[in-house]
Formats: structure tokens, C-alpha cells, sequence
């Protein structure tokens, strides 16, 4: 009889982990499924307002106080409310392709389309390399938030520095480059912590990988653009 609970128990617990480990598998799949769809938004975004580059630059203040009044309120209001947090998420992607036609415009303008191109394919390669690396890996990263953070500021304040005052070219390479390591870092931060279950819904998730990647594909664009500038 004891042989019998015994085994009973230990079948229990197995079925429990295959249980565990398919919604673990399950939550992942969803969360990069949103985060493709989040890129298709971020896209067609860009691609319907590619005709008013003038007019979102001219605006791109008022669509960067957008973006950053639906991440931190929207989204968060909408937390734990399907169809709605939804919604917020596909917006706050639509409206950072919106935010990033200037620049293609711009790279569009000095016959430098094909760097788009290559930096997504880049920042899609080096993201994906990450995301592996973190999910395989059997380091822990979960003492990485808070330096990352707190980088994170330094490198905001760093970069309102040298826009309003500076304004230094190779200071500009620097913190772009600098912005390129520290979310690759956040990429595989945030990657561990959504294998690992810290996030509640794969739209939180799919946030933070989007914007994971939408920096480091920033971060590839402008030092494609730079380098490739023959002045």
C-alpha cells in the first residue's frame, strides 16, 4: 500500500510539472504572437503615415506625450481587462511606428532606404540570439532590474544633456550605442522573467519585449544611418 501512494504521489507531481510546463510554453507562445502582432501595428503605423512625414514631425512631441500617456495610464488602467488592454497595446505600437516615419523619411531622402531593411533584419537576429540565450540559460538574471534602471536614467539624462546643451556628434554615437547594449541586457531580463512567470498577462509581456526591441532597432537604425554617411 505505501508502495502504491508513493508511486500514485510521484505521478501526481509529474503530472502536475507536464501541467505547469505546458502553460509556461503556452504563456510564451502568446506573448511572442502578441508581440509579431505588435510589430505588424508598429508597421502599417508607419507605412499609412509615411505620407505626412512633415506634419509628424512637426507633431512629435504631442505623439511622443501620446505613446507615453497610454504605457504608463492606458495600459495600466487596462490591466486584467481583455479586449481592452488589447486594444491600448496595438494603439501604443501603432503610434510608435507613427513616431519613427521622420526618420525613415529621412533615411528615405538621402537613398538609404535599404538600412531599414537591414537594421530590422539585424535587431530580429540579435534579438532573437538573446530571447534564446535567456531561456536556456541557467544563470539568473532577476538581480538585473534595478541596475538596468537605474542605467536606464542615466542614459535619459545623458541624452536631454547633450540634445538642449552639447550637442556632439560623437556623443550621440556614444549614447546610441550605449542604449543598443543596455536594452539588449533588458531584452534578456525581460525574457527570464516571463519564462520564469513574472508576468500576470502576455500582453504586459509582449509590452516588454516591444519595447525591448523597438530600442535596439532604433538604437541599429541611427548607427546604420551615421555610419553610412559619407560626410
Amino acid at each position: 500500500m505505501a508502495l502504491y501512494d508513493r508511486n500514485y504521489a510521484q505521478e501526481r507531481a509529474q503530472t502536475q510539472g507536464r501541467a505547469l510546463e505546458s502553460s509556461r510554453v503556452d504563456f510564451i507562445k502568446k506573448t511572442y504572437q502578441l508581440l509579431a502582432a505588435s510589430m505588424l501595428a508598429a508597421a502599417v503605423g508607419a507605412y499609412v503615415t509615411m505620407p505626412m512625414a512633415a506634419a509628424v514631425y512637426q507633431f512629435r512631441w504631442f505623439i511622443f506625450g501620446a505613446e507615453l500617456l497610454i504605457l504608463f495610464f492606458g495600459l495600466g488602467l487596462s490591466r486584467g481587462k481583455p479586449g481592452l488592454n488589447l486594444l491600448m497595446l496595438f494603439l501604443f505600437t501603432f503610434l510608435t511606428g507613427v513616431s519613427l516615419v521622420p526618420l525613415f523619411a529621412s533615411l528615405i531622402g538621402m537613398g538609404k532606404g535599404a538600412v531599414i531593411g537591414n537594421a530590422f533584419l539585424m535587431t530580429s537576429v540579435l534579438f532573437g540570439a538573446l530571447s534564446l540565450f535567456a531561456i536556456n540559460s541557467k544563470s539568473d538574471f532577476s538581480s538585473w532590474g534595478k541596475p538596468l534602471f537605474i542605467v536606464l536614467i542615466v542614459v535619459i539624462v545623458a541624452s536631454l544633456i547633450n540634445l538642449f546643451f552639447f550637442k556632439s556628434p560623437m556623443m550621440d554615437i556614444i549614447i546610441t550605442a550605449g542604449v543598443l547594449l543596455l536594452f539588449g541586457l533588458f531584452t534578456i531580463y525581460d525574457t527570464q522573467n516571463i519564462a520564469n512567470g513574472a508576468y500576470d498577462s502576455p500582453v504586459d509581456a509582449a509590452v516588454s519585449l516591444y519595447i525591448d526591441f523597438l530600442n535596439m532597432f532604433t538604437a541599429i537604425l541611427q548607427l546604420l544611418g551615421i555610419f553610412g554617411n559619407d560626410d
